[in-house]
């Protein structure tokens, strides 16, 4: 020990910025990967208690009766990555085995600039809201190429199915976050939750309640999760833009993409709408008490929330027909996020609420 202390401090000081800083990102990678692993044993139990049923019970952690089923996300993955990997005779081989890739990289990326508490964020930018938006536009990307190479009709299908919904709900979503810029002054995510300190009423949700729905809902679109999966309509076109696709890369295409991005809208809404890490009971119970802190747990109780919407949305809605999905982005949400900017600036102009500290 004395020596790894004594190797460290004899390091420059750069080099011990390069590795804590992949420690770090390192760290990120593996909890939100271990994360999409329990979401999916999650989603299972949940629903299954919706549907007055059992989830996964067989699947044993160390043998033992009180860790029933919790193993089952290993068990999945160890499935996907011994199954074969087909590429079809016809497809483009190379854009077929890339796509997962590209699929993947924006939803692991996104994370960078993402606030987990008062002092840890792995890059804490001024220009965070433009990057998280950049990035979480990228990921169509992926699904158009996987359709694409896959030379199948079902596969292509799926994929226009998916870019068209896509950019209806990224439009609503980016109109929604304008909202949020302007109640805080600022695109820095950290700035974001720091300017709805005081308790649960100073939130952003309080004051930009019909952004905050829109914004979660174009999420739920934008994952591709139901009522909204008509991308892989199974009914319809079989399996949409992975129909072709088995082994590591259907699970690198689909599944984990998916459900890290699930995880990341709704961080983002907790961070841009229910003040992040900061406690609800801050301004109402004294500074010094436990539960009035700012912490983690916060941010993780909150998250939990909203993933639990979306696994209840799951459980109750049936699929939308395709016009109404467009229906709802095209002609509701965004008319509904416009509206609300034309109201916020009323709010700003009278000087009300966050705003009277911006004007």
């Amino acid at each position: 020990m004395g020596t790894l202390l004594a190797l460290w401090n004899g390091m420059p000081a750069y080099l011990q910025t390069v590795i804590v800083l992949l420690v770090e990102v390192l760290a990120v990678m593996i909890g939100v990967i271990l994360a999409v692993a329990f979401l999916t044993l999650g989603e299972r139990k949940i629903i299954g208690w919706m549907h007055v049923r059992h989830g996964p019970n067989q699947v044993r952690l160390f043998g033992l009766p009180f860790f029933k089923g919790l193993a089952q996300p290993f068990a999945d993955t160890i499935k996907l990555l011994l199954k074969e990997i087909v590429v079809p005779a016809n497809a483009d081989r190379t854009l077929f085995l890339i796509a997962p890739l590209i699929a993947l990289v924006p939803a692991l990326s996104t994370w960078a600039v993402v606030p987990f508490s008062p002092d840890f964020v792995l890059a804490d930018i001024d220009a965070g809201l433009l990057y998280v938006l950049a990035l979480t536009s990228l990921g169509v990307y992926g699904i158009i190429l996987a359709g694409w190479a896959s030379n199948s009709k079902y596969a292509m299908l799926g994929a226009m199915r998916s870019a068209a919904q896509i950019v209806a709900y990224e439009i609503a979503m980016g109109f929604a976050l304008v909202g949020v810029l302007m109640a805080s002054g600022s695109l820095n995510l950290t700035d974001i939750v720091r300017a709805q300190v005081g308790g649960a009423l100073a939130w952003n949700w309080f004051w930009l309640l019909p952004l905050m729905a829109v914004y979660f809902i174009s999420g739920v679109a934008e994952t591709n999760r139901a009522p909204f999966d008509v991308v892989e309509g199974e009914s319809e076109i079989v399996g949409g833009f992975h129909v072709e696709y088995s082994g590591a890369t259907f699970a690198t295409l689909f599944a984990l993409p998916e459900y890290a991005n699930m995880i990341l809208v709704a961080t983002l809404a907790s961070v841009l709408f229910v003040g992040g890490w900061l406690s609800p009971f801050d301004g109402y119970l004294p500074a010094s008490s436990p539960f009035a802190q700012p912490s983690f747990l916060w941010l993780f109780m909150k998250v939990l929330a909203f993933l639990f919407c979306f696994l209840w949305f799951r459980a109750t809605f049936p699929r939308y027909r395709y016009d109404q999905i467009m229906r709802l982005g095209w002609k509701v949400f965004i008319p509904l996020t416009l509206l609300w900017i034309v109201v916020e600036c009323g709010m700003a102009w009278a000087r009300v609420g966050p705003w009277a500290r911006l004007v």
